[in-house]
């Protein structure tokens, strides 16, 4: 199924929960944005804003909808909605 969503993930190199976050979107075959904030304050500061206060790796969105982390996206995949978003160009 083609990607259509924008999909961005805030990640730090090392987060396991941001490496199986990314797993998963790849095996889906999702193209997406990441920005790697390791240490980076201002740019966690701006993830925590756009993630309503989350300041957790990995913060992912699709269509600039905060989905949440790891366990967020899983959760979307285990309950068949993910591929729904992914397939979506609609903010929601």
């Amino acid at each position: 199924m083609p990607t259509l969503a924008k999909v961005e993930i805030y990640t730090w190199r090392t987060c396991p929960f941001c490496i199986r976050a990314k797993n998963l979107l790849a095996k889906k075959g999702v193209n997406y944005t990441e920005y790697s904030i390791d240490g980076d304050e201002a740019a966690r500061n701006l993830m925590a804003r756009r993630a309503n206060g989350r300041r957790s790796v990995p913060q992912i969105f699709i269509n600039d909808h905060h989905v949440g982390g790891c366990d967020d996206i899983y959760a979307l995949e285990s309950q068949g909605k993910l591929d729904e978003l992914l397939a979506s160009t609609n903010n929601l």
